[in-house]
């Protein structure tokens, strides 16, 4: 197969479950040697698509061919065999087991029923190799590596067969800055062998620096096809979204009133090791800098999460450390940035996870009434746009956007006054971030405070009236946005702008 050539062809592909049409009728084509971006909102398709080639479900109509050959599998397994192999968010890996064992994981070579060792250590070496981690020790516990590793491991074993077709699906949502140039050489690479690379990102701008050609999905159907160069940002979430990406960023009038929370010289066990600032009613103050650098751990440590090793936290008229349930009574909430292990009870309905952490008004004395429970419930599905059946719905059943927005409408359920936002649009698509903008700038203009963690720059920039910098462990001055640019930002948070001032 020659780069250039149509690799993987699909025709008018659809499915259904029950009366949910999940694919109307989508066409892509992409070609071997090429990665090809495929975006779009929450619910448009995409998962259902990478389920159908990843061998997950069938789908009920339309064609599939691989090097124009029929495709149509199964199950993973046979998907794999055929060469097609996907990298969830969310990575499918054994913690408990080695590098190698990860590897080679359902395709263990074996002799006479017993496995084959020598040969899974070729196997893990090479497929490694393919990855540029020949290095990684082939014995060492995948759940001792940090994630970035993780998914290198994940991806080598995609490549351990004859992988044609590769599946990212949002590969970035939980690297850092350098992990994501690590994984974009890798994927340079994978491409220079003639590997297709199908990519799901929600960031434009990673789908600008490594894609070659795209593909909009748009209500299960494909709304936009071509070559990334010849289109803009715009041009893209307007196919994705049905309407023009003006007003992303949104800011409404705002007016800084009294200071609420005050850090002074605040250190955790580990970090931060100095942080610094002051919080006024009505104001979004937001905190940039590296993974790693001490935003989470500083957020973690005012909510009362993490312990405080030194300085001082002032909520209001309250002063020194509190447990999670305190902070909560004083109007202080916490956004997660793993809403999945943190900061939902996934089995659990909507109601319940709005209103657990605040149950008072929903019945008489200590009772809570269903009815009562549902109501406040919708009535912040109504506000939030919560995309879902009923207040009763699993939040597991949910797209990642309005799981998200679910998390939110707890805070908002709780009445906060200080809203803790760490990374709150991670992983969610553009017409998501639209609206939780709009509620961050709605809820600043009602008096609210919100410290917002973000690796987004343009978020920071586009929404925030103040931002400061986070550099290993140190927090460094809050200055009014409009003084950064993201160059000024990147260069504080990887420490340049200290080491050229010195």
């Amino acid at each position: 197969m020659t780069e250039g050539t149509a690799r993987l062809s699909i025709r008018s592909v659809a499915r259904a479950f029950g009366a949910t049409r999940a694919l109307a009728s989508v066409d892509l084509e992409a070609r071997a040697g090429e990665v090809h971006a495929v975006v779009g909102e929450n619910g448009a398709g995409k998962s259902t698509l990478m389920k159908i080639l990843a061998g997950a479900i069938t789908p009920d109509a339309g064609e599939i061919a691989l090097d124009g050959v029929p495709f149509r599998p199964r199950s993973p397994l046979e998907a794999r065999a055929a060469g097609v192999a996907i990298v969830s968010q969310e990575l499918a890996l054994c913690l408990h087991m080695t590098v190698a064992e990860n590897v080679t994981l359902g395709r263990e070579p074996s002799q006479f029923g017993v496995v084959d060792r020598a040969e899974v250590t070729r196997i893990a070496r090479a497929a490694l190799r393919d990855v540029g981690r020949a290095e990684l020790p082939l014995d060492a516990r995948v759940g001792d590596l940090p994630i970035a590793e993780q998914q290198l491991v994940e991806i080598a074993r995609a490549l351990a067969g004859d992988c044609r077709v590769l599946i990212l699906d949002e590969p970035t949502s939980s690297l850092g800055r350098g992990d994501v140039e690590q994984l974009f050489d890798r994927v340079r690479q994978l491409k220079a062998r003639g590997v297709t690379i199908l990519y799901i990102s929600h960031f434009l701008e990673e789908v600008r620096t490594i894609g070659d050609r795209f593909t909009v999905l748009r209500d299960g159907a494909t709304s936009a096809t071509g070559e990334v160069a010849d289109v803009s940002d715009a041009d893209i979430v307007r196919a994705m979204a049905g309407r023009p990406a003006s007003a992303l960023f949104v800011r409404g009038e705002r007016k800084r009133g009294e200071a609420i929370l005050t850090l002074d010289g605040l250190a955790g066990l580990a970090k931060p090791s100095r942080a610094s600032l002051v919080l006024h009613r009505g104001e979004v103050l937001g905190i940039a800098g590296l993974v790693g650098a001490g935003r989470t751990e500083m957020l973690r440590a005012i909510f009362g999460l993490d312990a405080i090793a030194r300085g001082t936290v002032r909520v209001k008229s309250w002063s020194g450390a509190a447990k999670p349930p305190v902070r909560l009574a004083q109007g202080v909430g916490l956004l997660s940035e793993d809403r999945k292990a943190e900061g939902l009870a996934l089995s659990m309905s909507i109601a319940d996870n709005v209103t657990l952490s605040h149950l008072e008004g929903l019945g008489p004395w200590r009772f809570v009434l269903p009815s009562r429970q549902d109501a406040a419930a919708s009535k912040w599905m109504g506000e939030l746009a919560i995309k879902a059946r009923d207040a009763e719905q699993a939040v597991v059943d949910l797209s990642g956007g309005n799981q998200q927005k679910v998390a939110l409408a707890r805070l908002l359920h709780h009445d906060v006054d200080v809203a803790l936002l760490d990374e709150p649009t991670r992983g969610i698509d553009v017409a998501s971030k639209q609206q939780i903008y709009a509620l961050i700038s709605r809820l600043a203009a009602s008096g609210k405070a919100i410290l917002l963690v973000s690796s987004y720059l343009p978020e920071l920039l586009g929404v925030c009236d103040r931002i400061a910098v986070m550099c290993r462990g140190v927090l460094g001055e809050a200055k009014d946005a409009g003084e950064w640019t993201e160059h000024a930002l990147l260069e504080e948070a990887t420490g340049v702008a200290g080491e050229r001032a010195s």
